[in-house]
């Protein structure tokens, strides 16, 4: 099976989907992996984090959790002592200050900053990365092209996860420059599956879509979920009740809809009864613009995204 490689405006080559869980890659000879080895012989990966907030902890802590490395094989850099000091004390990982010192001897090193000081970040960093060194990037808007200007370095991998890697059930997809090879690519699979579930798509094009509908998603469905709930508290439940009504029914339809597989439409209509209280609510809803309130504020979270990564060439 043909890979495509990931840039903006590639062509499909026949039936195909642009979005996979898996793909078959090529190891180019300048992107070959380190030559550390555990004394079991398997590749030694070692990561370095840069930017050890909310998405970076939470990347970081699961990823410890699974196995994938041990403390000793994390280095964490972030300019804010407190992170430093929490997760050293809570995962045991060394955190400093200097991110050129983070990264030596790492085999994938995760960019979890914010986008306006990447900037900065690749005038650290540029000249200092080898060759066998992957990146990932989790900046949102900030193009493949962009990373590899700013770092001087082409192996990269650009990917959007969300909130929900906290507790392992994330979505994250993700794209990766022609010249990260498969021993890289391996190890990126294996840290993003360690959030949740992780998509390689073929176009980098799709990842601002991507940010939009997954990337902001959460706060959508929170939008859904607080909406539902002060509903419930207006029509006289208590509150403590009307969350966990509405948790379990959000939940609750997730795994209906996986489970059988059938449209939303039909499961929908399965509690409309002509006539009926469902189909009274869903007529107000309609009415109010709630399809075309979520669609807009996911289109505007997409142009916003190309937005940041227009700037970001200039």
């Amino acid at each position: 099976m043909m890979r495509l490689p990931c840039r903006d405006g590639s062509a499909a080559t026949g039936d195909r989907q642009s979005v996979r869980r898996t793909s078959r890659s090529r190891a180019l000879g300048h992107n070959a992996p380190m030559t550390m080895s555990a004394t079991d012989g398997s590749p030694m990966r070692r990561l370095a984090v840069i930017g050890g907030g909310q998405m970076g902890g939470a990347i970081l802590a699961r990823a410890i959790a699974a196995g994938l490395y041990s403390a000793s094989e994390v280095v964490v850099s972030d300019a804010d002592p407190g992170i430093r000091d929490r997760l050293h004390a809570s995962l045991g990982v060394r955190a400093i200050f200097d991110a050129p010192a983070a990264i030596d001897g790492a085999t994938c090193i995760l960019l979890a900053v914010k986008p306006q000081i990447l900037t900065a970040l690749g005038r650290d960093l540029r000249g200092k990365l080898l060759p066998g060194q992957v990146i990932l990037s989790i900046a949102a808007g900030i193009e493949l092209a962009t990373l590899q200007e700013a770092l001087g370095h082409s192996a990269i991998v650009r990917a959007m996860p969300n909130t929900p890697a906290q507790v392992g059930q994330g979505v994250t997809a993700w794209c990766a420059t022609p010249d990260v090879g498969e021993a890289s690519r391996a190890e990126i699979r294996a840290l993003l599956a360690a959030v949740g579930t992780e998509l390689e798509v073929d176009a980098e094009r799709y990842l601002d879509m991507v940010t939009a509908v997954s990337g902001s998603g959460p706060a959508w469905a929170m939008v859904i979920i607080e909406a539902m709930t002060d509903a419930g508290v207006q029509l006289g439940l208590r509150r403590d009740w009307s969350y966990e009504l509405v948790l379990q029914t959000l939940a609750g339809s997730v795994a209906l809809a996986r489970a059988t597989g059938r449209h939303p439409a039909d499961l929908r209509n399965m509690v409309t009864t002509p006539g009926g209280t469902t189909a009274a609510g869903l007529a107000a809803m309609e009415r109010s613009g709630l399809r075309a309130a979520l669609s807009d504020g996911i289109v505007a979270a997409y142009q916003r995204s190309v937005e940041l990564g227009a700037a970001a060439r200039k």
